[in-house]
């Protein structure tokens, strides 16, 4: 009994010191179900928007400044907007955090195709983040891998260049129908690079030409959030929480980074039967 008094006690104590941690464990002990690849959650707009909010003061209690990786395609529309409108512009200090990109496609930023589009027109354009706290990817270059050691220069100014990696404080990311990650496609070279943090990558359907920051990068991050909805995922879900082994690029995610599934319903039904509850 007293080693438990005294763990619950350390427990606090870290929470105290480490307030972020205190809305990841809300979440997961009142809304998740564990499993080896991470918490499973049903994604609740709402409630993912709320989580975000949280983390970030949560941050930003202890720090400066903190760092979001916004992720492509179009299932994070939903949040944007929600991020958009006046409650949660309000709902933290946005001129203290800074917006970076997990891949781009290579494309103007001005085309309807580009991640960086989609996020401005949903949310950025109405946002109260400064010009130079957004960082998007560039797309303006004639080499792509020139944009890609540019984006990376750019990481290194904001995190320092000695720096091991970015420190990013939360990376959203979206999952292909493939399974692919960012821009991280399965068999593409760009899965296999270990020592830079961005670079060109090509996709299986268009626009072909991709940026995207690295899987060791992606490693190298505390936490991981995937926001996943859609009915044509459910092969690569089924895969990645219901085999043992797995060679699509999700899963090639380390246990030590703190992933959270943010699955809609069809899909978060199939994650939870693999899955159990944290009281089990």
């Amino acid at each position: 009994m007293q080693e438990r008094e005294q763990w619950f006690q350390q427990l606090l104590q870290k929470l105290e010191e480490n307030p972020d941690d205190k809305v990841i464990l809300r979440l997961i002990l009142m809304y998740g179900r564990r499993h080896e690849r991470g918490t499973v959650l049903r994604l609740d707009w709402q409630l993912l928007a709320d989580a975000l909010v949280d983390l970030l003061h949560a941050r930003l209690k202890k720090h400066p400044t903190c760092s979001l990786v916004l992720s492509g395609g179009k299932t994070p529309e939903t949040l944007y907007l929600l991020l958009g409108t006046r409650h949660y512009q309000h709902a933290v200090d946005w001129t203290r955090v800074h917006l970076f990109w997990g891949d781009e496609r290579y494309v103007p930023h001005d085309d309807p195709r580009s991640n960086y589009y989609l996020a401005h027109e949903a949310w950025l354009r109405k946002a109260n983040i400064p010009r130079e706290n957004i960082h998007p990817m560039p797309t303006h270059y004639a080499d792509p891998d020139e944009a890609a050691r540019a984006y990376e220069a750019e990481l290194r100014a904001h995190f320092g260049a000695d720096t091991p990696f970015p420190q990013f404080d939360l990376v959203l990311l979206g999952l292909g129908d493939d399974g692919h990650i960012a821009s991280l496609f399965p068999g593409d070279p760009a899965l296999d690079e270990t020592t830079r943090w961005v670079v060109p990558s090509r996709a299986p359907l268009e626009p072909r030409q991709r940026l995207t920051l690295t899987l060791h990068v992606l490693n190298a991050t505390p936490r991981l959030w995937f926001l996943v909805s859609g009915e044509s995922k459910r092969a690569a879900i089924e895969q990645l929480f219901g085999a043992e082994v797995s060679d699509l690029p999700a899963a090639q995610i380390t246990p030590e980074v703190e992933r959270l599934w943010w699955l809609s319903e069809e899909l978060y039904t199939i994650a939870a039967a693999h899955s159990e509850t944290w009281y089990t």
